[in-house]
């Protein structure tokens, strides 16, 4: 199983390996939510078939549902699945119902919650990949995480899509902060839920009070601003604007002082001024954003803004090296404000590395057993990673 890209597809990707059981395949969970995201798992693609000659090829995920005849084309692959086929029995030949994912060997168990998005933003090629937003019922959401934690997993993460806006299309609409409240009452025994990213504007009362005051709910959020420019945000059609997500980031950090928030940004999105690419870069600092995942922007055909004027490529690549140069010093800064504290490690592996409640990476002097959740006095840090010693 070669998986690439998001959180929702890691979690989709062990349903796939569930319904396979010990047959001999090769699944590619493809990527496309960026050209570059393209280009890497056709690069899987042929990787897996040189390592693999003799196993049949399987390519699924959003590439494969976005150009399912041009990947099928590909002489190195013997079938090809869609996004809205990848989780059924008759797929992959396998019995129904399908039997649970289990995630063994992961220290963090991934539940999808929600899938597909209502939303139109104008760089974006994923919802023709993924189709409009559906969410889980919420109790079949609290039976999958009670099975997780009875299984022994420490911490969960609800996954999906457009998070925030679970449970628009079920009965009744209840709300992702409901959700988290139903999921934290029946299921007492999980010490640690955490939240995949969130689109700000979304972000209601009830879910707001939960990721502030509640603990278990881990204390780091991450939210989909993309850019920190107003005109770019309304040509993104975004639905916040640069002032909201400052304020959002105040909000949270006042209530919850440890937060650790991070944030998806594009750099160089077609008709992006020197002012504008100013503008993002400096909300690095404004929201205090400290798990940055920079993208360059590249041109989605089918979407909106390959038709706008771009931005020179070279020009893109250097707005996003300034980007990940800005983030790397925040980071570097939150890191070293956090020696002399103590933080919980989910314990991963090697069972000498995990990562704290707000998602610092911990390097631990000694090792401890895998998906266990260990206190951690921080001594040190490289710049990338904390060190510590467990209590």
């Amino acid at each position: 199983m070669i998986t690439l890209g998001c959180r929702l597809n890691i979690a989709e990707s062990e349903h796939i390996r569930a319904l396979l059981g010990s047959r001999d395949v090769t699944v590619v969970n493809s990527c496309a939510v960026t050209a570059e995201a393209l280009k890497a798992s056709r690069a899987a693609i042929r990787r897996a078939r040189r390592e693999r000659p003799g196993a049949e090829l399987v390519v699924t995920g959003c590439a494969a549902t976005i150009d399912p005849a041009g990947l099928a084309a590909l002489p190195e692959v013997d079938r090809v699945v869609t996004n809205l086929e990848k989780l059924t029995p008759a797929a992959w030949d396998a019995p129904a119902p399908a039997p649970p994912a289990r995630f063994a060997g992961h220290a963090r168990a991934l539940v999808e919650v929600q899938n597909g998005c209502d939303h139109a933003c104008t760089f974006c090629i994923i919802p023709t990949g993924r189709g409009a937003s559906r969410s889980v019922p919420a109790g079949s959401v609290v039976e999958r995480v009670q099975e997780l934690v009875a299984a022994g997993h420490r911490e969960v993460v609800l996954t999906g899509v457009d998070l925030t806006s679970y449970g628009a299309d079920l009965p009744g609409a209840p709300t992702l902060g409901l959700l988290v409240e139903r999921i934290l009452r029946l299921v007492p025994d999980l010490p640690r839920l955490r939240l995949s990213s969130l689109d700000g504007i979304e972000i209601d009362d009830r879910l707001f009070d939960l990721v502030t005051g509640e603990p278990r709910i881990a204390p780091h959020v991450h939210l989909s601003l993309q850019a920190g420019d107003d005109l770019i945000l309304k040509r993104m059609k975004r639905r916040h604007s640069r002032a909201q997500s400052v304020a959002l980031v105040e909000r949270l950090r006042a209530r919850r002082p440890a937060i650790a928030i991070g944030a998806d940004l594009i750099a160089g999105f077609p008709t992006e001024s020197d002012a504008a690419h100013a503008n993002t870069a400096a909300l690095i600092a404004d929201a205090q954003i400290v798990h940055a995942h920079i993208f360059p922007y590249s041109p989605r055909e089918g979407t909106p803004a390959t038709r706008m004027p771009q931005v020179p490529r070279e020009v893109v690549k250097t707005r996003a090296a300034e980007l990940r140069d800005r983030a790397d010093v925040a980071r570097r800064h939150w890191l070293s404000s956090l020696i002399g504290t103590r933080q919980q490690v989910l314990v991963e592996a090697p069972g000498t590395r995990g990562h704290a409640a707000n998602f610092a990476p911990v390097a631990l002097a000694t090792s401890s057993p895998i998906g266990t959740l260990v206190d951690v006095d921080v001594s040190a840090s490289d710049g990338t990673t904390l060190i510590g010693t467990p209590a």
